[in-house]
């Protein structure tokens, strides 16, 4: 897959022994719940491995405020997980929480923290922001929202790819199809928005039940609507079953185009082969495809400590999401913990706002500023990165 556009910067200097240099003051604990067992375990465990790496930076640089930073872990493999690992944080005394890789275990996640008084700074899911999580107050975003990743994908069509393709005679029609969820549904509406919002053709939405799909009903419900262009915003498992009944009722696309938790998978590719030929995605940059040039010349000396490192120690490449993972803890860490100048959540929310860094300041090529309470996507990060 060809990467449209992707800018980058900071990350890690030389790594020293975590906790040499920051004193005898009690460590700061902070709170980590991702899923690194089951479905969602490979991509979470590599968030969290990519987050570790950030904490290990703050250590070696004297912590934060002269006080060690201590990560703990609490795997949460589901959604009804996620409350209890943040409620165990809670009185273990993390007053701030990162995650979470997945969106389902984001929401609830983030509103037990909530009810608990905590912070949640999420590092790389992308869902919908739950009712209670209190966002731009308790819950702050640091990757891009699903909705931005699916307006990313129909632009990157129109604007880029619409004019190579063999014209149908006709305005290219849309169909977007959705796994109803919380992540499915954040990306794949906003796949439908930006149809709708620039006036392209919308052939159909095609929400499903991934525990209980007929992929062939759904492919013959697509077909039926007769689209030239197909997004399809999906978990692994179902992503393939769906590709693969495409695949067999031969559905004539002249494009298609998915997102970050099945089409950007290297095992999607593996299951598919040759069935996976000729896909686009839109996802979070992974450190392989950062365009370097883009870097200030502090970010590419970062990035390029970090990387290597990250290789050496779990031997492999930093994927977008270990990238995501460290590039977004280091904002909390490097940036907006520091601005605070104490670690309570309503202290590092209020410097989560005022913090601005222009896109390229962090190690995925994002920036900071999150949008404020009353604003469209509030909590969320108007200046995080995403690519094709």
């Amino acid at each position: 897959m060809r990467r449209w556009r992707a800018l980058a910067v900071v990350v890690a200097a030389g790594l020293v022994a975590a906790g040499c240099t920051a004193g005898h003051r009690s460590p700061l604990m902070i709170g980590a719940v991702y899923p690194t067992t089951g479905a969602q375990g490979p991509g979470g465990l590599e968030e969290y491995r990519g987050a570790r790496l950030a904490v290990d930076l703050a250590n070696s640089r004297g912590g934060l405020g002269g006080r060690r930073v201590r990560l703990v872990l609490e795997d949460a493999e589901r959604s009804d997980e996620a409350p209890a690992a943040v409620h165990r944080l809670h009185r273990q005394g993390a007053q701030v929480v990162i995650g979470s890789y997945a969106s389902v275990v984001s929401a609830p996640a983030s509103e037990a923290a909530a009810r608990d008084g905590m912070l949640f700074w999420e590092t790389g899911a992308v869902g919908e922001t739950a009712a209670g999580a209190g966002a731009g107050t308790r819950f702050f975003r640091a990757a891009p929202t699903g909705a931005t990743l699916g307006r990313a994908a129909v632009a990157f069509i129109r604007d880029e790819l619409a004019a190579k393709l063999p014209a149908p005679g006709h305005p290219l029609r849309y169909a977007v199809a959705y796994v109803d969820d919380a992540y499915g549904r954040s990306v794949g509406l906003g796949a439908l928005d930006e149809a709708r919002r620039s006036g392209q053709a919308v052939a159909g939405t095609f929400p499903y039940d991934p525990f209980h799909a007929d992929y062939a009903a759904v492919v013959a419900q697509i077909a039926a609507s007769h689209p030239d262009v197909l997004f399809v915003s999906a978990y692994l498992q179902d992503g393939v079953a769906l590709r693969r009944a495409m695949l067999a009722a031969h559905l004539p696309l002249l494009a298609s185009i998915g997102t970050s938790s099945s089409y950007c998978l290297p095992a999607f590719a593996d299951q598919l082969g040759h069935g996976a030929v000729g896909l686009f995605a839109s996802d979070k940059p992974d450190a392989h495809n950062l365009r370097r040039d883009a870097l200030t010349g502090e970010g590419r000396r970062l990035l390029d400590s970090a990387e290597p490192r990250y290789q050496r120690r779990y031997g492999a490449p930093m994927s977008a999401a270990a990238l995501a993972g460290f590039a977004n803890t280091w904002a909390l860490l490097g940036h907006v913990i520091p601005a605070a100048g104490d670690a309570s959540p309503a202290t590092i929310a209020r410097a989560a706002l005022s913090v601005k860094l222009p896109a390229g300041t962090l190690a995925n090529g994002s920036g900071v500023d999150f949008a404020p309470p009353g604003s469209v996507d509030t909590g969320s990060n108007q200046r995080a990165a995403s690519v094709i």
